[in-house]
């Protein structure tokens, strides 16, 4: 007995997924699914996800930025002398 006359064996073992075993196969069949690459991008949007939704049921929201930024001015190039070619 683990913890006493009155309590059972099984509810002082970790048992389910939050053991640290679980976890960490959880985490090498990710690895193996998705790869390196692709797991830290994975990870920051599941944390941008749920960043979004505590805000939303909590009633955070921060502040909207309405500013614009100015537009770029671009100069018009001249043509080529092989597109004026082609034309």
């Amino acid at each position: 007995m683990v913890g006493g006359p009155n309590e059972c064996y099984a509810r002082s073992t970790m048992t389910g997924w939050t053991s640290p075993t679980h976890i960490v196969l959880l985490l090498l069949i990710a690895l193996l699914l998705f790869g390196a690459k692709r797991l830290p991008e994975i990870g920051r949007s599941l944390g941008t996800g749920m960043r979004e939704f505590k805000d939303s049921v909590t009633g955070n929201t921060p502040p909207e930025q309405h500013q614009l930024t100015p537009p770029e001015t671009t100069t018009p190039t001249p043509a080529s002398e092989r597109e004026r070619e082609s034309v």
